[in-house]
């Protein structure tokens, strides 16, 4: 699976994004797919993950209420809508296709995209 993010930019604090991660290759629906950021200096750390069906999603408690996780399987293509953002949420955000996992751990993860940037100013 070839993942391809973008959609990234730069934002004032409290606006919203729309990224998209767009997958080639094999079939896209057999994978649960998540999003992971990661700022200069830090770890990558998980933001969210989405069922290969679409049918349940789980959110790390700093992006709860905040960002949403969609997938749209005819198009192969998975979301994270950032509204209310915030300085912290500047990081390089990164897609990742999972066959069998549905996790936090960045280890479980079988395929990563290239990261988009998102700057957010205060």
């Amino acid at each position: 699976v070839q993942l391809q993010a973008s959609g990234g930019g730069l934002v004032q604090a409290g606006g919203s994004l729309r990224l998209s991660c767009a997958a080639a290759g094999r079939s896209f629906s057999n994978y649960n797919m998540g999003w992971f950021r990661q700022a200069p200096g830090k770890e990558r750390e998980f933001v969210a993950a989405i069922r290969w069906s679409g049918g349940s999603a789980y959110y790390a408690d700093s992006v709860k209420g905040r960002f949403t996780i969609s997938r749209d399987n005819a198009k192969n293509t998975v979301y994270l809508q950032m509204n209310s953002l915030k300085p912290e949420d500047a990081a390089v955000y990164y897609c990742a296709a999972s066959r069998w996992s549905m996790s936090a751990n960045v280890g479980t993860y079988d395929y990563w995209g290239q990261g988009t940037q998102v700057t957010v100013s205060s």
